[in-house]
């Protein structure tokens, strides 16, 4: 950039004593003073040499006098180009037409010196940000003779401040609008010193309210009595940092578990400025994590209650069978007349006391097979078999039951190469629960029908009833243990409720699935599926 030189005003010291000052040893840019350095080229010498400055003089009319390699590398014009041009040529044209010039020339006058800092421009036109001292020069009389005039290139410095502090005013705007979050500073006695959106949020207080108040406000008051917050700035110091976990208090007066990270801050020097602390409330998570803990434990516990049930009905169920067992050898024995002649009345007595007996003995098989499946006390033999095959073994077993209530049991189709694989000893007693469940529910003349066949490719044995039908709200409660609708005193529906149950249980262990269809007035379908043959 070039500007036009401008017309100078007269000079009250004569250009040759300038001139003179400026061809001996430079004239000391510092005092002022040429006699020091009267007969020595070191001063010369020092400033032409010096790089990182522009360092140069300038008559009293702000004309140049001097140039050094700084300058050269810095302003881009050799000396045979600058010198004799006003310094003007320095500063951009809205500087200029301001008469910024003329005010620091003056200012320096008065003051003996000016220091700026403000873009400057290079001969390319390019601008850099520089800091500019210009001294005032007076010989030995006081009389002005000219300016020093000393320039260093401080944009990247610039341009790192202004990212510096860029950054910071985005890290605070961040801080600031953080709400999940108690994000502020102490000062080194532990008092409030900043508060962002969150601090309010979780603590409660307002920024007015807070600010300058020690941060032991927000601990509950045994601790602070313990001496805990001057505890947890020792360990900040110390370490670092402070972690924990613990209560805190809000403006309210209400308690949250609270997440705090105190960490010490310190100056370049390692000075102790303040320090930073973050808090997140946790009450929620801690809740969630105690509700998990009780969970547990009530698993625990009511794993435990099965397992002592199990051991019970199993330990009970043996020692009932025992005298059972007895009973109805006895009774063989009183129908045989070992011990003498038995009359008809009798005869019905001993009938009626086998029934009772291999009633109670079905009721003690089933809480034995219940409490083995819960302890997991069932073997299982995976093989394949033909579901036709066990369908009619079951169907021979059940037939006398339905035929005592008149009821027509019917062979529904059952192809021979369906094949399951699965235990086939615990699948005919599944189907035999769900076939005597069948026959039990369903009224005098009614029909219950078993078939096989396939399902969406899976192997199935399907038992359908004519009886009352299941409601919609009682289906699933049903395979509960000790379940039976329509049970009462007087219902006449003997058993333990456990058929069901036990029979899903077995299903499930091999596999498989019982699914049940029906509605009111509409019976009941069972259906039970088994893994295919690989």
């Amino acid at each position: 950039m070039t500007v036009p030189d401008k017309p100078r005003p007269q000079r009250t010291t004569p250009l040759g004593v300038l001139r003179s000052v400026s061809e001996t040893e430079a004239a000391d840019f510092a005092s002022g003073s040429a006699s020091v350095l009267e007969g020595s080229g070191l001063y010369r010498l020092l400033v032409d040499s010096v790089m990182d400055y522009a360092i140069f003089a300038l008559d009293a009319g702000g004309n140049i006098l001097s140039w050094n390699a700084g300058a050269q590398r810095l302003k881009g014009y050799t000396p045979d180009e600058i010198i004799g041009k006003h310094f003007t040529i320095f500063y951009p044209p809205e500087d200029v037409a301001r008469g910024k010039t003329d005010i620091e020339l003056e200012i320096a006058t008065r003051d003996g010196r000016v220091e700026d800092e403000g873009w400057r421009v290079r001969k390319d036109g390019t601008r850099f940000w520089a800091n500019v001292v210009i001294t005032a020069l007076r010989d030995s009389d006081g009389t002005l003779v000219g300016f020093a005039k000393v320039t260093r290139d401080l944009t990247e410095r610039r341009a790192a401040e202004q990212a510096l502090r860029l950054s910071e005013e985005r890290f605070r705007t961040l801080v600031q609008g953080v709400r999940d979050y108690a994000i502020f500073m102490l000062d080194t006695q532990g008092r409030v010193a900043s508060w962002n959106e969150g601090a309010q949020r979780i603590n409660g207080y307002a920024a007015g309210e807070i600010m300058g108040r020690h941060f032991s406000t927000f601990y509950p008051a045994e601790d602070v009595a313990a001496g805990k917050t001057e505890m947890e700035l020792e360990v900040a110091v110390r370490d670092g940092k402070y972690e924990e976990e613990g209560w805190r208090v809000r403006k309210d007066g209400s308690h949250f578990w609270a997440h705090v990270l105190i960490t010490a801050l310190r100056d370049f020097e390692g000075r102790l400025v303040g320090y930073a602390k973050v808090t997140r409330d946790l009450t929620e998570r801690k809740a969630a994590q105690e509700r998990e803990i009780a969970d547990a434990r009530r698993i625990t516990e009511i794993e435990t209650a099965s397992r002592t049930k199990s051991e019970f009905l199993a330990a009970m169920s043996h020692e009932l069978r025992t005298p059972i067992n007895a009973t109805l050898g006895y009774a063989d024995l009183l129908e045989m007349e070992i011990a003498g002649p038995v009359t008809d009345q009798q005869r019905e007595y001993l009938k009626r006391i086998r029934g009772s007996q291999q009633h109670l003995l079905r009721i003690v098989n089933d809480l034995l097979n219940y409490s083995r499946i819960e302890a997991g006390q069932v073997e299982y033999d995976i093989t394949p078999f033909s579901l036709h095959d066990a369908v009619e073994a079951v169907l021979a077993m059940v037939e006398p039951l339905a035929l005592a209530k008149g009821i027509f049991l019917k062979h529904g189709p059952c192809p021979d190469e369906i094949v399951a694989m699965a235990d086939m000893g615990k699948t005919e007693q599944i189907v035999l629960n769900l076939l005597s469940n069948a026959v039990k529910f369903t009224p005098n003349g009614g029909r219950v029908t078993a078939s096989c066949g396939t399902q969406d490719g899976v192997p199935c044995v399907t038992v359908s009833d004519t009886g009352p039908g299941i409601p919609a709200e009682h289906q699933h409660s049903i395979f509960q243990p000790f379940v039976q609708l329509g049970r009462s005193l007087t219902s006449g529906h003997e058993g333990t409720g456990l058929g069901l149950a036990i029979s899903r249980d077995l299903a499930r262990a091999m596999g498989g699935e019982i699914t049940l269809r029906s509605g009111p007035g509409e019976g009941a379908t069972f259906t039970l599926t088994l893994p295919p043959e690989a």
